[in-house]
């Protein structure tokens, strides 16, 4: 093997082993800016951008420890790497596939030390991320606290209207 090849290929294995998540997909007909604004979007994320030839993938994710099928990697293919959180990585990439038609399609993904199929990306793209499901727990903590902070404070102001009316009819009455 070249000494260019090898180098591509101890950098993917150690991308492969250092963010631990990809996403694998295919492209056609990419241009430059699209392609440029992608990447940037996807840096912005935490994640990377690799295209990279097949056979360099499949020695890597093999040096990697991770089983790929040459057959089922049709046309040019990328790897997106999606650091410490995927699903905000996968979402840009499923926006800029329905951004731009048929230039980007998603093959799978490897996450968790399992591989996904691309039916399997797009759901995982359809859930909320780490901050959305924040927000959403502790609203559904806040919701019954607040209410029961709402029926304390009625249940004190309607003694301290009792007690106030009941002053005002004294000093009315003297």
């Amino acid at each position: 093997m070249r000494q260019e090849k090898q180098l591509l290929l101890d950098d993917i294995k150690n991308q492969i082993t250092h963010y631990g998540s990809f996403l694998i997909m295919q492209y056609s007909g990419l241009k430059a800016n699209p392609a440029t604004e992608f990447r940037t979007d996807i840096a912005k994320l935490g994640g990377n951008i690799e295209v990279l030839p097949k056979r360099i993938l499949i020695k890597a994710a093999d040096a990697a420890g991770i089983s790929l099928d040459l057959k089922s990697l049709p046309g040019h293919i990328g790897l997106v790497f999606t650091g410490a959180d995927p699903i905000p990585v996968t979402k840009a990439v499923f926006q800029f596939k329905k951004d731009n038609a048929k230039v980007v399609e998603v093959l799978g993904a490897q996450m968790d030390n399992e591989l996904l199929s691309a039916q399997d990306v797009e759901e995982l793209s359809k859930l909320p991320g780490k901050d959305e499901l924040r927000a959403q727990f502790l609203s559904v903590l806040e919701a019954p606290m607040s209410r029961t902070l709402a029926t304390m404070e009625s249940l004190l102001t309607s003694v301290i209207y009792c007690l106030d009316n009941k002053a005002k009819q004294a000093s009315a009455d003297q």
